[in-house]
């Protein structure tokens, strides 16, 4: 018996499971479905590259994607202790102020999570206006020293774009370098910055290798999990609450496995349903993405690191392309008519990516990757069948609003725009991957064939649809969801930090509540 069983180890789980753990009179255990991080190219930035369809990753794919001429798109999502912090481009991205106060949510408003956004930092740039240091997630600038990145930078300027020193400052438009999560030129995950430091503690447990089958309920309350490790079979209890972690796949794939979801659906799998909620596993939205790719005679891309004195520079000073996180630079624009805040998002890689990374590049070159930061189009999440080893089904359904791919459009002209300006003409010498032509039935068969999700995925156990302004899961007791999957929208820019500020929060909303819960058993008394 536990106080609290936490099940999924990434940045959210991470967070809580440190966070909550810190009250030594609470009991914490941590399921992971994945191994430990020992991998050593989780810890490497550049070795994510090789982690793809290993056993840290789930090894999702979409079902056939009729806006993308019926491809199924891979989805990789982190098995493993970190989560998807583990396999990521360590991206540090807040989001834009307008994305959290148009939640409408109580609560979670831009002015509610700033504070968490600080308190979660460690900025090497130092404390300031937007920036705080301290905290258990260290942010830090580039160490890879590549020139293509930069260039793409100037290229923006050159199109007409801002410059911007910081994304996360007062204003996000623009272009720039990323900050990562790194430190130290190393990997920085949500399992290195808040659950390593904790594991010592005698009242956290963590299990990995524990895949969760379903939750258990007495009545309408939540009382445990079943799990199985290596096969085996076992029931863990939960004094106070379960809270689920397992991202926007899996959170509402557990949740209907365990009977909470839309009861029509669940009885065509054969559940026993606990609890008719139809908003369980709707409402998905990502970043669709496509990109161009081009090859240049200048011997500057990641290939680099083929040569052994990469890895002799990483090994003595943690800088060179082994620091790359892949996606260095990029930048914040609007496409839209009227838009009120950024509508894309560029990510650039100075590497020549062949066959969406399956195949081997055949020089050095630049790939750039605009995606689009506000889709309509809303996609689900339901069962393959009631056995808990089945993938989840997974209906991106990118493009079923005809304004996302004309937007998407407008976001790959601009894209070839930036890189026809002088400053990154040289690295963008030869098309590799780029539309047939400029009119737009070819870009728009380009984006079809090239588009790929940015790993964003959220919506699926929405706030006030599924979980209540306190994460708690609505006609449900003692069960919440604190994932990625509670944002009713995704966010400009990339997740993970908001994740681990949404994590924060929801940490001090569960110890508030306990406290509160006891001090009326007192009063009573």
């Amino acid at each position: 018996m536990y106080d609290y069983v936490i099940v999924g180890a990434g940045s959210a789980g991470c967070v809580l499971a440190a966070r909550l753990s810190e009250d030594p009179e609470t009991s914490v255990l941590l399921l992971e479905a994945g191994p430990p991080d020992t991998n050593q190219n989780i810890h490497i930035p550049l070795g994510y590259l090789s982690l793809a369809r290993t056993e840290v990753d789930w090894c999702y794919s979409s079902a056939p994607e009729p806006g993308c001429g019926g491809r199924r798109i891979t989805l990789p999502r982190g098995k493993v202790l970190g989560g998807s912090s583990s396999i990521n481009a360590m991206v540090y991205i807040r989001g834009n102020r307008r994305d959290y106060d148009d939640w409408g949510a109580p609560g979670w408003a831009w002015d509610d999570l700033f504070p968490y956004f600080l308190k979660a930092e460690d900025n090497e740039r130092g404390a300031s206006e937007w920036h705080a240091v301290g905290g258990p997630l260290p942010v830090s600038d580039q160490r890879s020293g590549n020139k293509i990145t930069p260039a793409f930078v100037e290229a923006g300027v050159e199109a007409g774009l801002a410059r911007n020193e910081d994304f996360n400052g007062d204003a996000q438009d623009g272009v720039g370098m990323y900050q990562l999560t790194q430190r130290g030129g190393m990997r920085a995950s949500a399992s290195v910055a808040y659950l390593h430091p904790a594991m010592e503690r005698p009242n956290l447990t963590v299990m990995p290798y524990m895949r969760v089958d379903r939750v258990l309920f007495e009545g309408a309350r939540a009382v445990g999990v079943e799990a199985s490790r290596l096969g085996e079979p076992q029931e863990l209890r939960a004094e106070r609450e379960v809270i689920l972690c397992g991202g926007a796949y899996n959170s509402p794939q557990l949740l209907m496995l365990s009977g909470v979801g839309p009861a029509e659906h669940l009885a065509m799998r054969e559940v026993e349903v606990v609890l008719d909620q139809p908003a369980v596993g709707e409402n998905l939205s990502d970043h669709p993405a496509t990109f161009g790719v081009w090859t240049t005679p200048e011997p500057e891309s990641l290939l680099l690191a083929l040569e052994p004195a990469a890895m002799a520079e990483f090994e003595a000073s943690q800088t060179g392309p082994f620091a790359s996180n892949l996606a260095e630079s990029g930048g914040f624009a609007r496409v839209g008519a009227g838009v009120e805040a950024p509508d894309v998002q560029f990510h650039v890689a100075p590497i020549q990516i062949v066959e969406e990374g399956m195949g081997d590049p055949e020089g050095h070159g630049v790939w750039v990757s605009p995606c689009l930061l506000t889709p309509e189009s809303r996609g689900s999440v339901r069962l393959a069948s009631s056995d808990p080893s089945a993938h989840p089904i997974v209906r991106n359904a990118f493009y079923d609003s005809e304004a996302d791919m004309a937007r998407m459009v407008d976001a790959m002209r601009l894209t070839q725009e930036i890189c026809a300006q002088p400053s990154f003409k040289a690295y963008c010498a030869d098309p590799y991957t780029v539309p047939d032509s400029d009119s737009d039935d070819a870009v728009r068969s380009h984006i079809a064939r090239t588009t790929f999700e940015v790993y964003h995925p959220v919506g699926t156990c929405a706030i006030g649809s599924v979980v209540d302004s306190e994460l708690r899961v609505q006609g449900a007791e003692a069960l919440r969801v604190v994932d990625a999957s509670v944002m009713p929208t995704v966010p400009r820019g990339n997740t993970n930090a908001p994740t681990i500020a949404i994590a924060e929060r929801a940490a001090d909303l569960i110890r508030h509540g306990r406290a509160l819960a006891t001090a009326e058993v007192a009063a009573q008394a």
